[in-house]
């Protein structure tokens, strides 16, 4: 799988298969955990002070979703959270 995830801001991208743990917590953020055992968190998706911004429950796992219909995919893909006014927020993948 040659599947990248980036944060929200676009400063950090972050290999998919070396993700051991995703998380959401009660402030909406979505953190991952790498597989290499470090204890930091890397945030994905930060708290936003907007409350229309506010994340779908189920947001960590629609990533999950996300990365293993790519599992499959070939080539390479870069998945990305996106918040659209209409649609809200959602995972968005696209082929580099």
């Amino acid at each position: 799988m040659d599947v990248w995830v980036t944060k929200d801001d676009g400063t950090e991208i972050i290999r998919a298969r070396d993700i051991a743990t995703v998380s959401l917590d009660y402030n909406g953020n979505v953190t991952v955990r790498l597989t290499n055992g470090d204890p930091a968190l890397i945030t994905l998706v930060g708290h936003r002070t907007h409350h229309d911004e506010h994340r779908p429950e189920q947001f960590h796992r629609e990533l999950i979703r996300v990365l293993a219909e790519l599992s499959d995919a070939s080539g390479a893909h870069l998945v990305r959270p996106v918040h659209h006014e209409v649609r809200g927020w959602e995972w968005v993948s696209e082929h580099l």
